[in-house]
């Protein structure tokens, strides 16, 4: 099915020059009805997955601890779903790294953020939180352990925290703490809302394969088909969830992250059935410092996507940049143009992934 619906890169590269002509023109006036009143047919939340484990009594300082069974790993989702969603597929959101699905809510600035929007737009929305993180489970045995005295402290996960500075260099807010970029996107008066945001992250004790992976994969098949969409840390779980079980998942989208440009053959043959969209933002290479190497990253997933190509798939690398978008930062749900950015997602999603949809559906 998926050799059918695939477009030729010349085909897919004019859609997307006409896009950005698009976007350089009046959305303004497809954006009046954002002041209305939201209006849904249903919100709520629930879990995913989850195990359940045994605790033994950990005996130790402070006494036993008490036996019996828990929960851990369940991932936390909620939803919004508007008037006649059920004609479009809906989309799940996951965050990146030292953040929860508060990311593509109200923007720290306080704009409209993704998940309003495509709600708006007529699509269901599901935010989860990764597990580890937010409002989702963990595996806390191990620390209850070391606080017993069962485990030495070497045995403690490390905690991932981004600080300020790291957040401003890694985000590509500035090319150095707190300089920002002249053309920059992110409304770096707000920053502080952002770093309100940020919290510590405890992906160190999850076992392997990620039961994030599994859970969004798990989700898809409920919603009897969904487009998963990662960012950053989460950008290449939606892949991650597809080698799992890609039985529900009908486009990857990917913003932000390293691609394994060495993947098995095998694993891209199994990506190349699903369409998928790989977005960077500007100024990859422009920062002085810091852990992340963005302008590394788009060329591994660039590689990715030449193999992803030559076994048939329907996949496409946008750097904005390229496309006359300038000046976003690694948060590009954030950024002020981020509603043009959800109108280039929206618009992949019709053409690719909602076709694809109906052919999946039809060969089930």
């Amino acid at each position: 099915m998926h050799r059918r619906i695939h477009r030729s890169w010349k085909t897919r590269a004019a859609a997307v020059a006409v896009t950005a002509v698009a976007l350089a023109t009046p959305v303004a006036g497809q954006r009046r009805d954002l002041q209305k009143p939201l209006v849904l047919a249903s919100q709520g939340s629930f879990f995913v997955g989850g195990d359940t484990k045994s605790l033994g009594t950990i005996a130790g300082r402070g006494g036993p601890a008490p036996a019996g069974d828990v929960t851990v790993n369940q991932m936390y989702v909620s939803y919004q779903v508007p008037p006649g969603a059920e004609r479009r597929l809906p989309v799940v959101m996951v965050h990146g790294c030292c953040l929860s699905s508060k990311t593509w809510e109200t923007t720290p600035d306080g704009r409209m953020g993704w998940n309003e929007y495509f709600v708006r737009r007529g699509r269901s929305v599901y935010l989860a939180d990764q597990v580890s993180r937010a409002r989702s489970g963990f595996d806390a045995s191990t620390l209850s352990a070391v606080r017993a005295g069962t485990l030495p402290p070497t045995a403690l996960p490390p905690i991932i925290y981004a600080s300020h500075q790291i957040a401003w260099t890694v985000f590509r807010f500035g090319p150095s703490y707190p300089q920002p970029f002249p053309d920059g996107q992110f409304p770096v008066e707000a920053a502080g809302e952002l770093y309100k945001q940020m919290i510590p992250d405890l992906n160190a004790l999850l076992p392997s394969p990620n039961p994030t992976w599994t859970n969004m994969a798990a989700l898809a098949v409920r919603l009897k088909g969904a487009v998963l969409m990662g960012h950053s840390e989460s950008g290449f779980f939606p892949q991650q969830a597809a080698l799992i079980d890609p039985s529900g998942i009908r486009g990857m989208i990917s913003i932000e992250q390293p691609c394994p440009a060495d993947l098995p053959a095998g694993q891209v043959a199994q990506l190349a059935k699903i369409p998928a969209l790989i977005m960077f933002g500007d100024h990859l290479g422009d920062v002085q410092g810091g852990p992340a190497n963005w302008a590394a990253s788009l060329q591994s997933c660039e590689q990715l996507a030449v193999r992803i190509k030559a076994a048939g798939g329907d996949i496409e690398v946008m750097h904005l940049p390229k496309m006359g978008i300038k000046g976003n930062s690694h948060m590009l749900m954030q950024d002020r143009n981020n509603l043009d950015l959800a109108d280039l997602i929206l618009q992949w999603i019709d053409r690719h992934a909602e076709p694809y949809a109906k052919g999946a559906t039809r060969t089930n």
